[in-house]
């Protein structure tokens, strides 16, 4: 018998007979024996409907009050869950996350977790219930409510499955599974049986939209084994593991395990600015006080003592950064600015980069024969990310895709 948290996300909550149908797989999960902790997602596209509410009254509200409204669309799916499972017989009880409790830190609408009360949890299940906690929400030492950001409620369930040592979380989303890449771009695109959370984690920050990224941090930093499964077709889905020896085979023998892309990205370029120590420092230091993260550097040196430093932010933030771009330029007497939104981060992972050399060459080599040209380059032990113009973007996917056999299952 195995205790078993279980996630299930906005699209598998999204009308009451999907609701009725996630009781049934949970009731499944119960005849045999398991013990099973439900987490749960407000339905598709409501959180964003409550905080267009909130916003249409004042857009620059408190956040504090924006968290009060969001954490009600997890309140009527925990409700409606609880109450599909008394109906098929299955004994359950609905916890908002103050309830639990899942204390946070008071950063609103970005809070993390820092603590959680596993001791009502456990009585529960010890009596047969079946707990049904509200994702995405927690609580602040002021009694205030919380939310986790998008994506929380995946982080919320790997937490309560740290916290209740349980022997697996189960992502339940609209996918059966991790693939080599996105199937909308590549029809041949595989289903992965096993992959690491190194390379998950690097999937995730690279674009891949499976799982969210704190989500990935979370279960590796307190190894908790994670399941990627689809609530409507049955399946073993993709195991996300600690252990590379555990994917089977050879693991040096899977050079790539994936291909991640991002088309958020946008590319500013400050040009001919003074190539001394501490520039870089004087060009991302007003980037980094705006509350702009960077993503990939490249600075090349000319040879009149002057540099160009390119950089790239998310497109959310392009406006903010090329405003202070701008006003460095001017500051440091560099000779122009150069910005583009036109392109998109196209990566290779896989940890049998790590013992095998000739990745990069193979890959430049594949995308230069479609006549796809390379602007940045950024490389890791474990992934090699390129950025190109966005006309590319599924030629370049498929091309790669192709060049490394991804559509080929490994013995």
């Amino acid at each position: 018998m195995a205790l078993i948290v279980q996630k299930y996300g906005g699209t598998s909550m999204g009308s009451v007979e999907r609701i009725e149908h996630v009781a049934s797989k949970v009731a499944s999960w119960r005849a045999k024996g398991h013990r099973v902790v439900v987490v749960v997602s407000a339905m598709s596209g409501e959180t964003d409907r409550l905080l267009k509410l909130a916003k249409s009254i004042d857009p620059r509200g408190s956040e504090r009050e924006f968290d009060q409204i969001a954490s009600t669309g997890e309140q009527v799916t925990i409700g409606l869950l609880a109450l599909a499972l008394n109906k098929v017989g299955v004994p359950s009880k609905s916890y908002t996350g103050w309830q639990v409790a899942l204390r946070t830190d008071s950063a609103h609408m970005k809070a993390r977790i820092q603590a959680i009360d596993s001791e009502r949890l456990l009585a529960d299940l010890d009596a047969g219930i079946v707990p049904v906690v509200a994702g995405f929400q927690g609580i602040d030492d002021t009694g205030a409510i919380t939310t986790l950001g998008r994506g929380g409620s995946d982080t919320t369930g790997v937490a309560l499955a740290a916290a209740l040592k349980a022997d697996e979380c189960q992502i339940y989303t609209d996918v059966d599974g991790v693939y080599t890449t996105d199937p909308r771009v590549e029809p041949k695109a595989r289903r992965l049986d096993r992959i690491t959370f190194e390379e998950m984690l690097e999937m995730a920050s690279l674009g891949s939209k499976v799982l969210q990224i704190r989500s990935v941090e979370f279960a590796g930093k307190y190894k908790v084994p994670l399941r990627v499964v689809s609530t409507f077709v049955d399946g073993p889905g993709t195991l996300i593991t600690l252990d590379e020896d555990s994917l089977g085979g050879n693991v040096e023998d899977a050079l790539i395990s994936g291909i991640a892309f991002n088309r958020d990205e946008a590319q500013l370029t400050i040009a001919g600015v003074p190539d001394r120590p501490g520039i870089a420092a004087a060009i991302l230091g007003p980037v980094g006080d705006a509350n702009i993260e960077v993503d990939m550097i490249v600075q090349n040196v000319g040879a009149d003592a002057s540099t160009d430093f390119t950089f790239t932010v998310h497109k959310n933030d392009y406006d903010r950064a090329s405003d202070v771009v701008k006003a460095l330029a001017v500051e440091l007497g560099a000779k122009g600015v150069r910005t583009a939104t036109d392109i998109v981060k196209v990566s290779l992972v896989g940890v049998g980069m790590r013992s095998h050399a000739g990745i990069a060459s193979k890959m430049f080599k594949a995308l230069a024969a479609e006549g796809i040209n390379i602007r940045m380059i950024s490389t890791s032990e474990i992934k090699i990310s390129v950025v190109i113009e966005d006309k590319y973007l599924e030629l370049a996917v498929r091309t790669l895709h192709r060049a490394f056999e991804l559509d080929q299952a490994k013995s």
